[in-house]
């Protein structure tokens, strides 16, 4: 009985060291875990797209340039709303001029000019609307730095598959020079089975060298690609850039039936033409108000001491004089040039404004039309390069039993990259077609993923 008891206290305690070693293998887990978890996820973001968008956004020269531009702008409109400064002159005479009430010492002068009623406020309303249009150029510059990114990592995955794509046809052909050799070793000792083998061998040799020398090309486009591709994320040429072995296929179409072509002022750089052209109706108004007088309000003032030959009882005394101004437009020809100029600037605002607007719809059809055949390509070659490896494979076990001949074989590898590589053509062109119709859509990330 106690030997029993002995052994169900041993079971107990070991179940209890296995139970305390789990939970300190689960604890280690959660604390590793939550150790690394910023730092994976910090990884993760460097290497997306979404991150390299942030970056660019956030450090891009030409983009930061639109930002400052627009702040100026804000400058000029606190500038342009605000009176002209008071004008202060000041006389002094080296001898004080006699009097008949003393002696004057010095003259001062203090005069403010006020516009017409409604110049300032136009004038600061057309900085107000130049101010809003250059913010719209500030966002239609991020939304073409976005689509220039897109498109050129884009191209950058597309050279690296590319460049595998071909490493990977390399080992095919050294598989089949391999059973080629074995073939020509095999093959009758007559001089036209090894005239044969041999030909085979060369042939084979040459498909190798126009694949070295197309990895070799794919290697130097990549470097000049990487160099854009950083450029546009402010950093240096070689800095490395993460793509990735499968390109998502765009899903631009679970969202296209809600956006129409870009003829609507939902656009920024149509925003910004209308803007401006707004801003010229306020400077015609500015222009009509310049044409009347300006009012001048002040006071003089004289410095004034007493005198010995003064009998007066003003003698001494300082003198304030109000003062009143006002300018003459007589020139009546500049204010008509103004006027006319602001409207000459207005129509040319529409005429542009109706000229982008038509641009952008031609190009939107452009955009969709490239999209919609990139789809269609895509399905096509998917079936394409499915049957062309399969046919493949077929023959490369035949060709190892000496049952088709070389030619064949080398046709259907041929056609099994050429497949391939449209294929992943077809899909990059997809994804950079869906990024140029959200560039002229004027769609951005977050409106992206808020609608899907």
């Amino acid at each position: 009985m106690q030997k029993g008891e002995k052994n169900i206290s041993e079971n107990q305690a070991g179940r209890r060291f296995m139970n305390s070693g789990k939970n300190c293998v689960f604890v280690l887990f959660v604390s590793a875990y939550l150790l690394l978890f910023p730092f994976a996820k910090i990884f993760s973001q460097v290497d997306s797209l979404e991150k390299y968008i942030e970056l660019a956004t956030a450090n891009n020269p030409s983009v930061q340039k639109k930002l400052t531009e627009y702040e100026v702008y804000l400058k000029k409109t606190v500038q342009a709303g605000v009176l002209p400064d008071p004008q202060l002159d000041a006389g002094l005479f080296f001898s004080p001029m006699e009097l008949v009430d003393g002696r004057q010492y010095a003259d001062l002068r203090l005069m403010q000019m006020f516009p017409w009623f409604g110049v300032l406020r136009n004038a600061e309303n057309e900085m107000r609307l130049l101010s809003l249009a250059k913010h719209e150029e500030y966002i239609d510059s991020q939304l073409q730095l976005v689509y220039d990114v897109k498109r050129v990592w884009y191209e950058l995955f597309r050279l690296r598959r590319e460049t595998a794509i071909s490493e990977k046809n390399m080992e095919i052909l050294r598989q089949i020079e391999q059973l080629s050799l074995v073939r020509y070793k095999a093959a009758a000792t007559g001089a036209e089975g090894e005239t044969g083998g041999l030909t085979d061998l060369y042939r084979i040799r040459i498909e190798e060298g126009d694949l070295r020398n197309r990895i070799a090309s794919l290697g130097n486009r990549e470097k000049s690609t990487l160099a854009l591709f950083n450029s546009y994320l402010d950093r240096p040429p070689a800095s490395d850039v993460h793509t990735g072995e499968v390109l998502p296929r765009d899903t631009l179409v679970l969202i296209m039936p809600r956006f129409s072509e870009p003829g609507n002022n939902n656009i920024p750089v149509l925003r910004m033409i209308s803007l401006e052209t707004e801003s010229y109706g306020a400077r015609k108004k500015m222009a009509v108000g310049m044409g009347y007088p300006m009012l001048g309000l002040g006071l003089a003032y004289s410095v004034i001491g007493r005198s010995d030959m003064a009998a007066s009882s003003m003698n001494g005394k300082d003198m304030i004089m109000p003062m009143v101004s006002l300018t003459l437009p007589v020139y009546r020809k500049k204010y008509a040039a103004m006027r006319e100029e602001a409207e000459l600037l207005s129509r040319a605002g529409s005429q542009n404004y109706r000229a982008v607007s038509g641009s952008l719809t031609a190009e939107w059809y452009a955009a969709l039309q490239l999209y919609q055949d990139a789809r269609q390509r895509m399905d096509v070659y998917d079936e394409q390069y499915t049957l062309a490896s399969k046919t493949l494979e077929i023959m490369l076990k035949n060709f190892s039993v000496s049952s088709v001949s070389l030619t064949d074989v080398l046709r259907v590898v041929q056609q099994t990259l050429d497949y391939e590589l449209m294929q992943l053509g077809a899909v990059t062109d997809l994804n950079t077609a869906g990024a140029w119709l959200m560039r002229l859509m004027a769609v951005r990330e977050n409106q992206k993923n808020t609608k899907e």
